[in-house]
């Protein structure tokens, strides 16, 4: 009940740490209401003060200067009812009115200045500097674009003063400036104290996440472009009153080539279409949507659905028309109002932006929306190299195509995938038409030669069943067009097809590509003598034989792959031997290819039969002889005059050196093999496993920038391989968070797991993946602080383990970490009835460390939270935590449980200090010292904060500061002598302020 005045000033606390948005928002005007019907103008100010603040956070900022009206009105008649903090904001919410006015178009501009001159007249009678209503007459002249460098020379030569905006503020919009003035380098670094962190506040560094994000893409600075949106999305996500910023996010994701993202963020954000109090933040979100929309529609994606305003459904067309409508009117309205046509021209040179980038921006996040575009990006890479022309007679671009694909070359699949359009179009009529329709063959045979290719785009999609069948089929066509060779090649094509998820039987170049395992399958050796012994029949036809060498060579790869495969899975760890059986099956099958191949003059094939063998003495640990295998086959390929065929070459030998620990020519030879296939646009390529190796070889190496990259870019290329490629996109992905932790960048490493569990709702409940990422995920959350999003996450990990049969020790650790994020997240009933689960899992499931730094953290919150008076509920934690490490002693007498018994003492030490309990806690510490000498060197620095502890108890408290100094100074001496400088350094600074 909101009937005193007490109650009110309750509420309005409640309602002040309450997140900004709409309950908020309503809530702040229903408070107004109830402070109107008290005589107290402290009261009615707090209140129009705290509705002000929720405006605008709520994207409600044209709201704001009626309220400030009815404040300035009771501050004339009133001033004295003003605390202190109401007088500040009184004159600190000018500057919020003139950003209000100005980014409403309905306001003439004759009004905003005038309201600059009564906010100028105002600061001089009450004794404050001019700095911020200079900042306000630079910030009008930016929007008009009319005097810009004079007005910001005026505003940035002045000194700060106690109303200036805050200093990261400030900081950008010095740097929006230079980018406006086109100079994206001293923009950067100006920003540099903002982005880096050091320079915070409420908004900041997340606003200028967003506005940096394209001057670091045209700077090249691809890795603090990724880290900007990873860290400043998460921030502005949903915010009303961030829509500015999260446009801007939208229109970054358009330009790196990130569409599918761009969509995603549109759909989680489309409420946001229905901000309107913001009328110049409203116009730039809908300029960013448009760019993403835009490049959509050029793209010839104009039927596709994404998100727009709610209540109907939107293609890409009808929401592009909808957003030029409103935005462009939008514009016109600012123009009109200033007389100038800056608005408008901003918004056209957005609009006139294209892709800055050749390739997409690994994001190394997961994009759901429109999958279609993640599997074929907006932007293709096209090939650094003169590309294969295509004829214009059909019969010469078959030809062509056939020689191409005899050579395995890349370009082949360009000019099949033209045929094919072609022929569908015009059918028999392109064969008849053709200048030699006699060298080109029958309508028939170009059908089969098409299922062929629509098997190979199959098998490089890893959808094997489909590629066999397509196999099967053009067999059957090539055998009624009476080539029973191409026939017999496409069949036993189809046999090995769906051994397993990793290559097609042609076009493997040996040994796994890492990219999806698929289930294994046993090799039909029947099925695969038999083709050899018709292959060898026909090769011995009389009249000539009728089958091609490739096509007898073909046969040959398959056998040999078959074998390989079947070795690859019987190998044990080295240096243990092969099983007899199957490395003689797989030593005769390659053999007999290199022969074969090698007395047919082809190259291609005699360096693949190579690249098995290289492949198999890798994993049987030869790794020397694998890498000169490996190495002759780069150079045959080289001399023979084609480059293509060395991509997979370079992978294999990088993931031999890889193995064998040599990492920096790991990387060197990796990023060879992705340069090879990015210059021959070789689409079957495996790009990601080669990424993945990479990341994994500079990680080693100590280059967490590069490993970050290569990683991040290896998850996106799994995802282009849709369903097939979505678990090992996962795990990347759970190797990049990690490694973003590792590197300090929790916030990105937050981002990454946000979108692996973005598929978790398909998980089962004994999916091991998707729980490991949750619970990297809720102790990510945990470090970053938001203590509330981490207990959720560890809930539901918790409800997930239910499920399980197996590690059920989990239980135990998720509870006690769930029970100290409830803890900490202010919600006590939740917190305790965590910890009592974990207390019980503990005696089925024992997990001492995490269960006993539990009770610790439970013991220091209640003494920081009730001071003395929580004393004995901390005293029953910390006993608690004594019972368990003792039964833990009792299960197991060899575990070291000193750091338990020590870290308890130290707890305890703390809890009675708040208590002014001294001479117990100084006791405690004592006991946590001698307990730390039984950890030896590991325990010198937790020892050392113990005497640390004790200095300040037995100094400070207890009046002793000699005998203080005299602990400090052993101390600092034990210190050096272990190396611990920086604990030497905090000991001897207390040190010598006790002498003070």
């Amino acid at each position: 009940m909101l009937d005193t005045i007490d109650a009110v000033m309750a509420a309005l606390r409640d309602n002040d740490a309450r997140p900004y948005g709409r309950p908020r928002t309503v809530t702040a005007e229903e408070l107004v209401d109830a402070a109107d019907r008290f005589d107290d103008t402290g009261l009615r100010a707090m209140a129009l003060l705290e509705l002000m603040e929720a405006y605008e956070y709520d994207g409600e900022r044209s709201k704001a200067p009626v309220v400030f009206a009815r404040v300035l009105k009771l501050w004339d008649a009133d001033r004295g009812s003003f605390g202190e903090w109401a007088t500040q904001q009184v004159f600190w919410r000018f500057k919020w009115v003139a950003t209000s006015l100005l980014g409403t178009p309905d306001v003439p501009l004759a009004s905003v200045r005038r309201w600059h001159g009564e906010m100028r007249d105002r600061y001089r009678a009450a004794g404050h500097g001019l700095q911020p209503y200079y900042a306000q007459r630079f910030h009008l002249a930016a929007h008009i674009g009319e005097d810009v460098q004079d007005a910001y020379e005026l505003w940035a030569a002045r000194p700060r003063t106690e109303l200036s905006d805050c200093h990261a503020c400030e900081v950008r919009a010095a740097a929006s400036h230079l980018v406006r003035q086109g100079d994206d380098a001293a923009a950067l670094d100006a920003w540099r104290p903002v982005l880096s962190g050091e320079s915070t506040c409420a908004e900041e560094p997340h606003v200028s996440h967003a506005q940096a994000l394209l001057p670091l893409l045209r700077q090249g600075r691809l890795d603090e472009a990724r880290s900007s949106h990873l860290v400043g999305y998460r921030f502005a996500r949903g915010k009303s009153g961030l829509v500015r910023s999260v446009g801007q996010h939208i229109e970054f994701c358009a330009l790196s080539g990130n569409e599918p993202r761009g969509l995603e963020i549109l759909a989680e954000n489309r409420d946001l279409f229905g901000v309107t109090g913001d009328p110049s933040g409203r116009l730039d979100f809908l300029t960013g949507v448009e760019v993403l929309i835009a490049g959509l529609a050029r793209a010839g994606h104009g039927e596709l659905t994404v998100s727009g305003p709610p209540g109907r459904s939107w293609t890409v067309d009808t929401l592009l028309a909808h957003l030029r409508t409103e935005a462009d009117a939008l514009a016109a309205r600012f123009d009109a109002r200033n007389g100038t046509a800056a608005v408008g021209s901003r918004r056209r040179d957005r609009l006139a932006r294209r892709p800055l980038l050749a390739e997409p921006l690994a994001l190394g996040v997961r994009a759901s929306a429109a999958p279609e575009l993640a599997a074929v990006p907006v932007v293709p890479a096209v090939p650094v190299r003169d590309v294969e022309p295509e004829p214009e007679d059909f019969g010469a671009l078959v030809l062509r195509a056939r020689e191409l694909q005899l050579l395995g070359h890349p370009d082949a699949d360009r000019l099949w995938r033209r045929i094919g359009e072609r022929f569908t179009a015009r059918g028999e009529a392109e064969v008849t038409g053709a200048a030699d329709p006699d060298r080109l063959g029958t309508a028939g045979q170009l059908r089969a030669e098409l299922a062929e290719r629509r098997a190979h785009a199959a098998l490089d999609r890893e959808d094997w069943e489909e590629g066999a069948a397509e196999l099967r089929g053009a067999g059957d066509l090539f055998e009624r067009e009476g080539l029973a060779g191409r026939a017999l090649a496409a069949r036993t094509r189809a046999l090995v097809a769906v051994l397993v998820g990793n290559d097609s039987a042609d076009d493997s170049e040996g040994g796994s590509d890492g990219d999806a395992a698929g289930t294994a399958r046993a090799v039909d050796w029947a099925a695969l003598d038999a083709a050899l012994a018709l292959a060898d029949e026909l090769a011995a036809a009389p009249g000539g034989p009728a089958l091609a060498d490739d096509d007898y060579l073909v046969v040959l790869q398959c056998r040999a792959y078959a074998a390989h495969h079947e070795l690859v899975l019987a190998l044990p760890e080295p240096p243990e031997e092969p099983p007899a059986e199957q490395a003689g099956r797989f030593a005769l099958a390659v053999t007999a290819y290199r022969e074969a191949a090698a007395a047919r003059g082809s190259v291609r094939r005699l360096t693949v039969a190579r690249q098995y063998a290289a492949d198999v003495a890798a994993r049987q640990g030869r790794i020397t002889e694998a890498a000169e295998e490996l190495r002759t086959v780069i150079a045959e390929l080289e001399q023979a005059g084609q480059p293509w065929h060395t991509p997979r070459a370079y992978g294999l030998l990088g993931q031999a050196l890889l193995q064998n620990g040599e990492q920096a020519e790991a990387v060197e030879v990796l990023h060879r093999a992705l340069a090879a296939a990015a210059r021959w646009a070789d689409e079957s390529y495996p790009f990601a496993a080669t990424y993945l190796m990479a990341g994994h070889a500079s990680a080693h190496l100590g280059d967490t920038g590069a490993a970050i990259r290569a990683l991040s870019e290896a998850a996106g290329r799994f995802d282009r391989k849709g369903p097939a490629g979505a678990g090992d996109a996962a795990r990347t992905r759970l190797q990049l968070a990690d490694l973003l932790s590792t590197a300090d960048r929790p916030a990105d490493a937050v981002a990454v797991l946000e979108s692996v569990l973005a598929d978790a709702a398909a998980a089962g409940p004994e999916d091991r993946l998707f729980a490991q990422a949750r619970l990297d995920l809720a102790r990510g959350l945990f470090t970053l602080d938001e203590y509330r999003d981490s207990a959720e996450e560890y809930l539901r990990l918790a409800t997930a383990l239910e499920g399980w049969t197996e590690d059920l020790h989990l239980r135990t650790m998720v509870a006690a970490e769930a029970a100290v994020a409830l803890a900490l997240a202010d919600r006590w009933e939740a917190a305790h009835a965590a910890r009592s689960r974990a207390l019980t899992a503990q005696e089925q499931w024992p997990q001492t460390g995490p269960v006993s730094a539990m009770l610790r953290q439970f013991a220091r919150l209640v003494v920081q939270q009730e001071g003395p008076d929580g004393l004995e509920q901390a005293l029953a934690r910390l006993a608690e935590a004594d019972a368990v490490r003792e039964r833990a002693e009792r299960a197991e007498p060899e575990a070291e449980a000193w750091y338990l018994r020590a870290s308890v003492h130290y707890e305890r030490a703390r809890a009675y200090a708040v208590a002014d309990r001294y001479e117990e806690a100084l006791t405690e510490a004592d006991l946590a010292i001698t307990a730390y000498e039984a950890g030896g060197e590991r325990a010198e620095t937790p020892r050392a904060e113990a005497v640390r502890l004790a200095a300040l108890i037995e100094g400070t408290d207890l009046g002793r500061p000699a005998a203080a100094r005299q602990r400090l100074s052993a101390a600092v001496e034990r210190c050096r002598g272990y190396g611990l400088e920086e604990a030497a350094e905090i000991l001897a600074d207390l040190r010598e302020r006790l002498a003070d």
